[in-house]
């Protein structure tokens, strides 16, 4: 069963720093694009980053261009995204999934699988 696991949210102040994770069980990660989405209550999901198979491609949205940070560890089957000077409206669901895309690339517009999510919370 190909699974994705998400971790490392939490509470954070505005201005702070979390480093959230993607595991992948039952698959090799490094044969898929990952992308990183986040769901607010009220606003509809949004593609946040993704990163190519290799790691040699990143993309992001305007809203956390030098904030965020996705990177890719395939020898120990993770994905990673690091949100720095984080802010109330980064308050969301935070969810991985396999994108489509390839060595060169990542598309968001079309997702393969999910993961369950991992909640951040920027409140002071």
């Amino acid at each position: 069963q190909l699974q994705l696991v998400e971790s490392g949210g939490g509470l954070v102040q505005p201005g702070g720093s979390l480093r959230l994770s993607c595991a992948a069980s039952g698959f090799t990660l490094e044969d898929y694009p990952i992308g990183w989405f986040r769901l607010a209550p009220g606003k509809e999901r949004e593609g946040v980053s993704c990163i190519s198979t290799g790691g040699g491609s990143t993309s992001y949205v305007d809203s956390v261009k030098g904030r965020f940070t996705i990177s890719r560890d395939n020898a120990k089957n993770t994905v990673y995204l690091q949100l720095n000077n984080l802010k109330p409206e980064d308050t969301a669901l935070y969810l991985c999934a396999a994108v489509r895309g390839d060595s060169l690339g990542c598309d968001l517009r079309v997702v393969r699988f999910w993961g369950q999510g991992t909640q951040v919370t920027v409140s002071p």
